[in-house]
C-alpha cells in the first residue's frame, strides 16, 4: 500500500495518500471549506488539508471530523 492510515483516539479519520493529507468528509468538518480530493482510483473522495503547520487549525480539523465518525470497537 505505501501509505499512512491516521487514528486519533480509536477513531480512524483519514491517512496520508502520496504526500497529501486526506481526512473523511463529515458534516462537522464542511465548515473549513477544504477542497476533495482522491485518494486512490475507485476511493470515495476526502478532504484535503493544505495547512499542516497551523497545528491549532489542523488539530481543530481532526476533532471536528471524529466527532461524527464511529469509534473503533
Amino acid at each position: 500500500m505505501g501509505e499512512y492510515l491516521l487514528h486519533y483516539d480509536g477513531t480512524f479519520f483519514g491517512g496520508i495518500y502520496d504526500d497529501r493529507l486526506l481526512i473523511k468528509i463529515v458534516k462537522s468538518n464542511k465548515k473549513y471549506n477544504l477542497d476533495e480530493s482522491i485518494p486512490y482510483d475507485g476511493a470515495k473522495p476526502m478532504y484535503l488539508v493544505e495547512e499542516i503547520n497551523d497545528q491549532r487549525m489542523l488539530k481543530a480539523i481532526v476533532v471536528d471530523t471524529c466527532k461524527d465518525l464511529p469509534a473503533k470497537k
